[in-house]
């Protein structure tokens, strides 16, 4: 490889450039190197559309609403280019630029497409035009509103360890600089983001400036800059972020232990999964054993106990962080994207540390499923959480305003082909399955791969092997977990037919006896131009179950096929409903392929029930029917809907369609325009306490200190006495607490007249707050309620009688 000095910029100019290949040749690095995205052309029925759909909807229409929503406002406002200070509503908002700027970058090398790289250079000058002269580079500050953003302090790096998200900024810029160097050969942004990072070596250090990055990933991002650029500094950089955090901050940041001390994974999971991955980085460019003890604990930590069957990471909302061990729930799981992407890029490193295929195991999980659910099949439409269960509450959004899952997606998906392959000398892994043609050049020379198959959908696959010449090198074929009777490492989910079906292979038509070594079928010999190779994986249909420390998951199952796990939803079933069913733990399960539903996905339907109460006795009835399931990935693209992952085959697991009720009859209004929650309070599944979020809930939050109302309209008149309300109250951390007040009116004669309590007003958290009344005949109940001075309050049931 040759390396060019450019005297002027100092930059190293690479004749070819790989930003993960072993640059220099004194330089530590991972023992087992990726193979770039851009050398693996895939071409399969899977993943290019979905790429596509990235390229062609996804990135112009992330792109257009950065610019409706402000995001380049800040920038041109910085610059001094348009009036005002008016600014969006982040001070991490400018990072939506950064990644869209990457993901587009990623987009245009794999295909041309010269009107988004005019766009993107567009972009570029703006955001160097809103760079400080000493490389400083943040549109919050550099506006200079005569109301500042109260996250950013008075004076630079001042909040940085708390809310200011300054070297979040600068983490992402540096990403999308180097992505946009690699894919153009133009250094615009690149001498942007070393300005910028000249600036930080100058400022923070020993000695210097000695905070932390409230938000991790400026340590992944100064690992990039230092592969391309060469400069020692930045690596140095990167590490003083690390070794310098902690142990006297907060847990919700990872900051309340040095990192080498830390060995269980807790606080944001996205400020986790990037400081993990950062880790890894800084592990294999320096050498530091302490960093792998810590990640390889942490790592075990997650598998064990942490980690959703999707691949989802943080399981509570509270934080957008790591739960307790097991504590796993599903209709309030938050499994964030953005910690989706995170964990895709741990494993990865972990992978390229220690050479084994568990890591690829959970990475694949990830992507197949709490990945690929954030975003909808058209394109435009996102999820920031993406939760295992719901009863009509969810749905993926046009736009957030806090859009970082979104800008994630666009960047993330593609580099997808990056992680198909990775090499180490002669040894070629092949760790992802999908259709492709590559050219890798290992020690022996160059060898194009032809990858063909109908995965995820079917366990064949199918490689020819054409190397320049005759070629002695390893093929290294990962055999996943899930076709050796473990859906992940460890022991937090297992199959319940515990039967192993063979996994065979052979080469030019003849089986062949192989070995395995971490995961990997071993395959060394001679290989000539034209040779065959098949792979073939047994993809049954399974149940999955959760280990027994998993409440939620007790007395319930999984569909999972291959690498796809499956969920019922409402289009597909009996009554639109799914919370009900009953599926015995014998069911044969069988999957057929539906071409015309879904862009295509094989369905799984088996024998089933569903149980409601009836009205008189309470008593339970049960229906046979036909249930079917569809990839976890694809649920809610056809509008809300019931869902649920985890299926009861345990009749005390399962949740009965409730007897209709006088207010299950009625219709619902209040004072909120998300009508969504409307139907919580009155689907009658009580909380296990006044903060469970297992079941929907409506609530007023932001809103406090107002004066807020809900209404029933019945179907007809109705004579009632006795109202019971469930407050939602997520105190201490949450927004919502009891009210302060609440009264009840009924309507008569086209007025609002108050009940005539019997029993007091009470009002309580953790139990039904019941008032009595005088008798009477009305067609409509309306419930006023104070809000608290300083919060809001929230419903989870109200029923009448």
């Amino acid at each position: 490889m040759k390396i060019e000095k450019n005297a002027k910029t100092g930059l190293l100019s690479l004749t070819l450039l790989s930003l993960t290949a072993n640059v220099f040749a004194q330089q530590k690095d991972y023992p087992i190197q990726p193979v770039a995205f851009t050398n693996v052309h895939v071409n399969d029925n899977f993943w290019q559309p979905k790429m596509e759909v990235n390229a062609r909807v996804t990135i112009p229409y992330v792109l257009a609403q950065c610019k409706a929503n402000g995001r380049m406002d800040n920038f041109l406002r910085a610059a001094k280019r348009i009036p005002g200070d008016k600014l969006s509503e982040f001070p991490f908002d400018d990072t939506d630029v950064y990644k869209a700027i990457e993901g587009a970058s990623y987009s245009i090398q794999n295909k041309s497409n010269p009107a988004l790289s005019s766009a993107i250079d567009s972009l570029i000058d703006i955001i160097g035009a809103a760079q400080e002269p000493d490389g400083y580079l943040y549109t919050f500050r550099t506006v200079h509103a005569k109301k500042p953003h109260e996250w950013i302090g008075d004076k630079r790096w001042e909040k940085e360890e708390i809310l200011s998200h300054e070297l979040y900024d600068c983490g992402h810029l540096y990403e999308a600089a180097v992505a946009h160097y690699q894919a153009t050969g133009k250094r615009t942004l690149l001498n942007i983001a070393i300005k910028n990072a000249d600036l930080l070596v100058k400022v923070f250090g020993p000695g210097k400036l000695e905070e932390y990055p409230g938000h991790q990933i400026v340590e992944i991002g100064l690992s990039k800059m230092y592969r391309v650029t060469g400069n020692q500094k930045y690596l140095d950089l990167a590490k003083f972020f690390l070794d310098v955090r902690g142990p006297k901050g907060d847990s919700y940041n990872q900051a309340n232990k040095k990192v080498v001390d830390q060995h269980e994974a807790e606080g944001h999971a996205v400020r986790a999964a990037y400081m993990y991955t950062g880790m890894a980085d800084i592990a294999a460019l320096t050498g530091n054993t302490q960093y792998l003890t810590a990640i390889d604990d942490i790592w075990t930590d997650v598998v064990n106990k942490k980690l959703y069957i999707t691949g989802g990471i943080g399981a509570t909302g509270a934080g957008e962080a790591f739960g307790e061990a097991y504590q796993l729930p599903n209709m309030s799981a938050y499994a964030e994207t953005c910690a989706s992407i995170g964990n895709v890029y741990w494993n990865n490193r972990m992978f390229l540390l220690h050479g084994d295929s568990k890591y690829i195991d959970v990475l694949e999980r990830t992507l197949y499923n709490g990945l690929l659910s954030g975003v909808s099949l058209s394109g435009d439409r996102f999820f920031y959480p993406n939760p295992l269960a719901s009863m009509f509450q969810h749905q993926r959004s046009a736009w957030i305003s806090c859009a970082c899952c979104i800008s994630n997606m666009t960047r993330f998906l593609p580099s997808l082909p990056g992680y198909v392959y990775a090499k180490n000398g002669n040894n070629l892994y092949v760790n992802l399955f999908m259709s492709n043609v590559s050219t890798i050049q290992l020690t022996s020379g160059k060898v194009n791969i032809v990858e063909s198959t109908d995965y995820p959908w079917k366990g064949k696959i199918d490689f020819t092997i054409n190397p320049e010449q005759l070629s002695n090198f390893t093929l290294r074929l990962r055999i996943p977990g899930w076709a050796k009777q473990q859906p992940v490492p460890g022991d937090l989910y297992s199959y319940m037919n515990k039967t192993q079906l063979p996994v065979t292979l052979s080469v030019n038509g003849k089986a062949v006896n192989f070995t395995t070594e971490k995961g990997y079928a071993v395959l060394n010999r001679s290989w000539k131009k034209g040779d065959k190779v098949s792979l073939y994986l047994p993809m049954e249909t399974e149940k999955v179950i959760a280990n027994s420390n998993v409440r939620d998951d007790r007395g319930r199952f999984a569909f999972e096929k291959g690498p796809i796990v499956y969920c019922l939803e409402g289009p597909d079933n009996k009554d639109s409903l799914v919370q009900n069913i009953l599926i015995d733990k014998n069911a044969i399960a069988k999957a057929n392929y539906q071409a015309d539903l879904l862009n295509g996905i094989d369905i799984i339907s088996a024998d089933g029930k569903s149980t409601k109460r009836q009205v008189k006795s309470d008593s339970l009835l049960e229906t046979d029917q036909q249930i079917k399931a569809i990839p976890y990935y694809a649920w809610a693209n056809r509008g809300p809907s019931e869902m649920t992952v985890w299926i009861p085959y345990e009749a005390s697991a399962a949740r009965p369609k409730p007897a209709p009720t006088i207010a299950s009859r009625s219709k619902v209004s209040a004072s909120l325009a998300n009508e969504r929650m409307f139907n919580a309070i009155k689907d009658q599944y009580d909380p296990a306490d006044s903060k469970d979020t297992n079941y929907p809930y409506m609530h007023w939050w932001p809103a406090k200190n107002t004066t807020e109302f809900v209404q029933y309209n019945f179907d007809a008149a109705q004579t009632i006495g006795e109202s019971k309300v469930y407050w939602y109250d997520d105190g201490p951390w949450g927004g919502c607490r009891i009210p302060a007040s609440y009264k009840l009116f009924y309507q008569k004669d086209g007025q609002w007249i108050p009940v005539k309590n019997t029993t007091p007003y009470t009002i309580s958290k953790d139990a039904f707050n019941v008032v009595k009344f005088e008798p009477i005949t009305t067609t409509a109940i309306k419930m006023v309620i104070q809000l608290p001075v300083d919060n809001a309050t929230g419903i989870h049931e109200w029923a009448v009688k």
